[in-house]
């Protein structure tokens, strides 16, 4: 049984310890990242024994036990002699009477005045914190304006490449236009050229038809033709 237990706790004892350094771990990471100064002092009484040694006696030993502790301290350690009290712990204590009325007297007002410097301090470092971040912010938004600006001249460029793209694309067009239009001459003339060759030629034949048919009629066949239309002109002047 006691074996087991062992085991047991051997193996909780990494979780635990695992849990307790992360937790510890993310404790200091809080507190290292978060550094907060010490606004007010810690509560003491009579002047410098801190509120936590009382608050530790009062759970075991009540209102009476830190007092009654210190007093049965002290007479032990003066009855065996073991806390001498020579002529230099009645200076120390003449001493500490003097401290306390001074304190006492002029404590409020030294504290004032350091408490005035404090925050003078205070409010310098926080100026200088704040104007460094307003300083950062602004080259942080003068750099995103810059990023901008950029990302604007990159469009500017793309736009510039687009507009030479068309140009290109216009003066091609262009060239492509005018070749077609040499060409288109270049047809035009030729087709000239075979109209007027076939105008010539049928000219010429007509020309060569009307020459050899004059050749091949005989005077009688004219004077035959002549006769007949002058009949032909007779008959047509009876009838009108």
């Amino acid at each position: 049984m006691l074996s087991r237990l062992a085991l047991r706790n051997t193996q909780l004892l990494p979780a635990a310890l695992s849990q307790h350094v992360a937790q510890s771990s993310s404790t200091a990471v809080t507190e290292f990242s978060r550094p907060k100064r010490l606004i007010d002092p810690s509560p003491v009484r009579h002047g410098f024994i801190p509120e936590e040694w009382f608050q530790a006696f009062y759970s075991k030993t009540g209102a009476s036990g830190p007092y009654v502790f210190a007093i049965s301290v002290g007479t032990y350690l003066a009855s065996k002699e073991l806390y001498v009290m020579e002529h230099e712990f009645y200076n120390g204590l003449s001493m500490l009477i003097l401290c306390v009325t001074a304190i006492k007297m002029f404590g409020p007002k030294v504290a004032q005045f350091l408490d005035k410097e404090v925050d003078k301090y205070s409010d310098s470092l926080e100026e200088s914190r704040n104007s460094e971040i307003a300083e950062h912010e602004n080259l942080i938004a003068h750099e995103k304006k810059e990023q901008w600006r950029i990302e604007g001249q990159k469009m500017i460029m793309d736009i510039k490449k687009e507009n030479i793209k068309m140009q290109l694309e216009a003066t091609y067009r262009e060239r492509i236009m005018q070749v077609y239009q040499e060409v288109k001459k270049r047809l035009d003339y030729q087709v000239q050229i075979q109209n007027l060759e076939r105008q010539i030629a049928q000219k010429h034949m007509v020309q060569w038809i009307v020459n050899g048919v004059l050749k091949a009629i005989t005077p009688d066949q004219e004077k035959a033709t002549l006769q007949q239309c002058i009949k032909d002109l007779e008959a047509l002047a009876t009838k009108a």
